[in-house]
């Protein structure tokens, strides 16, 4: 089934995050997370680009493949098109069609050294959102950033990208990770105003360890309010505490997007079942009565 159709079906929808294993990685503990997470029924899962090499988009499919054929749940497969061609992608996709997956999270990736603007036959996540849009029938994601794009020149440059996303074809979003719900806010307030309309779903990352959350700090310049600061500061030094206070905020945040009518959450789990169980957990009754209620 194509996301775009479970949100047409239910709100809010439910989803989750893993990664393919590095290419050293132990390919049967991602298995084993993937078979834990199954148990949590969520609408669908997303499984991120894979490690650096050939084989990355392999990677991808087979979880994603794993994940629909084996446990009947929607997939979502990312995909980046910063050192693509056409012919990369159109390889890609019949193999993504010969399998089922019928969702992309179109991406345009981490760009370095060796991608010269000129030659890319992709610049944007745009230009990879029209390619798919215009040649084959994908439901297509795309990501949006509530506190806007680290690259973006401002807010309002990065809500105009974000339109230019949805025109092209974009069915549904996942936002970045964010700490702060009221940056949130504002930014779908801004996202209704310029009529993207299409459905926003909130991605939630629960803090496991302080390394952890200042490297993807570092990389989103998502901002810490004051309240989750104290919890890094005091608890720092105790992991167990450090993960059972970062679920906590975690589920804080989660059930107040809930009560404000969110279209989805996703969930950044970092492979590990055990976050998503707590997690899930702790918002399992306000799902359900949100649904029943067809709010």
């Amino acid at each position: 089934m194509k996301i775009n159709q479970i949100f047409e079906q239910k709100k809010p929808v439910i989803s989750f995050e893993i990664f393919p294993p590095k290419r050293d990685g132990d390919v049967n503990t991602v298995y084993k997370t993937i078979d834990e997470l199954a148990k949590l029924n969520p609408d669908y899962i997303s499984v991120t680009y894979g490690a650096a090499g050939t084989e990355r988009s392999d990677d991808t499919l087979l979880m994603a493949s794993m994940i629909k054929q084996k446990y009947k749940i929607e997939s979502l497969a990312h995909l980046t098109c910063v050192s693509s061609s056409k012919k990369d992608l159109d390889d890609i996709f019949d193999k993504y069609e010969q399998h089922d997956i019928e969702n992309i999270l179109a991406l345009r990736g981490d760009l370095n050294v060796s991608h010269e603007a000129n030659s890319r036959a992709f610049k944007y996540a745009s230009d990879l959102i029209e390619y798919i849009h215009d040649t084959r029938p994908f439901c297509i994601g795309a990501a949006c950033y509530p506190e806007g794009h680290v690259e973006a020149r401002s807010r309002t440059v990065d809500l105009i990208n974000l339109k230019h996303k949805v025109s092209k074809g974009a069915d549904f979003l996942v936002t970045q990770l964010f700490f702060d719900n009221e940056k949130f806010y504002d930014f779908r307030n801004e996202a209704r105003s310029l009529d993207i309309d299409i459905p926003i779903t909130a991605g939630i990352m629960p803090v496991l360890n302080r390394k952890q959350i200042e490297r993807m700090v570092e990389l989103s310049g998502a901002t810490l309010p004051d309240k989750f600061k104290k919890i890094l500061a005091r608890y720092e030094h105790n992991p167990k505490a450090l993960q059972d206070a970062g679920i906590a905020y975690a589920s804080e945040q989660l059930i107040d997007l809930l009560s404000t009518g969110v279209d989805g959450v996703h969930l950044y789990v970092m492979n590990k079942p055990e976050v998503a169980k707590k997690l899930v957990s702790n918002i399992e009754n306000i799902v359900s009565v949100l649904r029943s209620s067809g709010q």
